[in-house]
């Protein structure tokens, strides 16, 4: 058990650095990208470990989210490696989070108490430095750079529960939400143009996931219509 929260703390720790460099460094975009991979690793990840069957509408509903992520990274025009760091390293989190016996609230704590001395030795260091925000900067924004734990640490608990009890390309396609609003924030927020090429991704994608949740709720009828009555089943 604590091997597995051991990789997870490691992979997490990676994941949360290079989106925090990139989002400050200015490739928001990027970004949305490797969390828009996600959900396509995970999917993956489900079938080749998990041995999870899919039907042929959840494929297509695949097929058409891997057309819309192939424009974006057609539209990138180069290797992305931010999208391609952030992407790898929290699919495998996953992963490993949903194969670990401990439940999200202690699975998060361990990862937590693991990486607390790496994170406070670096606060430390960046202190002494000088470059460091605490203590060096307003306190609206000290308080800001404290909450941003919590903003953190709630859906990062959420995600723990929710992979331990979804099926594993549910959770995959699930996570689509998050780099759709990324991407949202970006163009309306930040004023990132919104080319043709991006419109035609987002209809790839939001293609895929109307396939795949009518499929969902069509298969959940149909087992309550065939479900036996009791005193059938009896």
């Amino acid at each position: 058990g604590f091997g597995l929260n051991l990789l997870s703390s490691l992979l997490l720790s990676v994941n949360w650095l290079v989106y925090v460099w990139a989002v400050n460094a200015g490739h928001v975009i990027e970004c949305s990208l490797g969390y828009f991979l996600v959900p396509l690793i995970n999917v993956a990840l489900g079938r080749i470990v998990f041995r999870e069957q899919l039907r042929r509408v959840q494929m297509a509903a695949i097929a058409c989210a891997g057309v819309g992520v192939g424009l974006l990274i057609v539209q990138v025009g180069r290797v992305p490696w931010i999208a391609l760091t952030l992407a790898g390293s929290f699919g495998l989190y996953g992963l490993l989070r949903k194969q670990s016996p401990l439940g999200a609230l202690s699975g998060l704590a361990v990862e937590t108490a693991i990486l607390a001395p790496l994170a406070a030795g670096l606060l430390l260091w960046r202190h002494h430095l000088g470059t460091g925000a605490l203590g060096h900067v307003d306190p609206v924004r000290t308080v800001l750079v404290l909450s941003s734990g919590v903003v953190t640490a709630i859906p990062l608990l959420l995600f723990a529960y929710g992979a331990r009890r979804l099926r594993f390309t549910t959770l995959g396609l699930l996570q689509y939400v998050a780099p759709t609003l990324q991407f949202l924030v970006g163009w309306l927020a930040y004023h990132e143009p919104f080319t043709a090429a991006r419109a035609w991704a987002f209809a790839c994608i939001w293609t895929g996931l109307a396939c795949y949740t009518a499929d969902i709720v069509w298969s959940g009828r149909r087992r309550l219509t065939f479900r036996p009555a009791p005193d059938q089943a009896a």
